[in-house]
């Protein structure tokens, strides 16, 4: 029996995957390689069975066993069948597709591009997938149904919606909820917010008076339940402040938070006690470092 051949765009359509895509997770897998305007088949390609056949009016083209079709390096590609679209996640939470992409930036999961939107490294652990659209190359994200079941995203997106849960406050880490209860935010900052110390004050004038918007003891967009000092949403940078060098608990808290910062590649500012009185100087020059001009 005559074994029977299909074209990469047949064997597309016989998946039911865009032909694009198609090319592409080849071309990843080493089976063809693009030379100027032409796909090429590999010796990699021609060992799973790839030949290249000629059309009197196309030329010559790959072509694939119909058995390829079958193949488990198709697998990643139909699970991305399943994936959510911006729009879609959107309105499982209820948000309008104008505001969910900038609503996933502010939590670091996404950003901007000159055109379209590129998923970050958190996004990427998040279950964030990158695509660009076929005729005009615009990047945009696309989501794993996983993500849905993140506790800190849903945290965060109702937060923004302005719902909270009391079952969401009850499930707080213990030892940072000891920390707030012990050090009672008091301090009044120009802003209006109210801050654990006077350093902290000092840093939120700075930041109030120097026109950075900001945030105060955001909770970090990550399923370990950990709160940031503040939380700039421009350049996605977290800045900290250690005040309390001498208590041994408080050195631990400091250093595993330092760890949660570093595994998920977090753009971190550090603050001490001698920085505070020199914050003129010290903060535009850490801010620049991540793309932030304080004057």
């Amino acid at each position: 029996m005559a074994i029977k051949y299909l074209s990469t765009t047949a064997l597309s359509k016989e998946i039911q995957l865009p032909a694009k895509e198609v090319f592409k997770l080849l071309a990843d897998k080493g089976l063809v390689k693009r030379e100027k305007d032409n796909w090429i088949l590999t010796d990699e390609g021609k060992a799973k069975g790839g030949i290249v056949k000629s059309h009197p009016q196309y030329g010559s083209y790959i072509a694939w066993c119909e058995d390829f079709k079958n193949d488990t390096i198709f697998e990643s590609l139909e699970n991305d069948k399943n994936l959510l679209t911006s729009t879609a996640l959107g309105n499982h939470f209820g948000i309008s597709k104008f505001r969910i992409n900038p609503i996933l930036s502010e939590l670091g999961l996404v950003q901007k591009g000159v055109k379209g939107w590129t998923v970050t490294p958190l996004g990427k652990l998040m279950g964030g997938k990158q695509f660009e659209y076929d005729k005009t190359g615009v990047p945009y994200v696309c989501w794993n149904p996983i993500i849905l079941t993140k506790k800190s995203i849903i945290s965060s997106l109702k937060e923004i919606q302005g719902q909270s849960s009391t079952e969401e406050k009850n499930e707080s880490n213990h030892s940072y909820v000891g920390f707030r209860e012990k050090f009672e935010a008091k301090h009044r900052s120009a802003d209006g917010h109210y801050v654990r110390s006077r350093a902290e004050m000092l840093i939120d004038n700075w930041l109030y008076m120097s026109e950075i918007v900001h945030a105060y003891e955001r909770k970090l967009p990550i399923e370990e339940d950990v709160y940031c000092d503040f939380y700039l949403p421009v350049g996605k940078v977290y800045i900290e402040f250690w005040g309390l060098e001498n208590d041994p608990k408080y050195v631990a808290r400091k250093q595993d938070k330092i760890k949660i910062y570093e595994k998920y590649g977090f753009n971190l500012i550090e603050l001490s006690d001698e920085d505070i009185q020199n914050l003129d100087d010290i903060l535009p020059k850490k801010l620049l470092k991540f793309g932030i001009q304080a004057y």
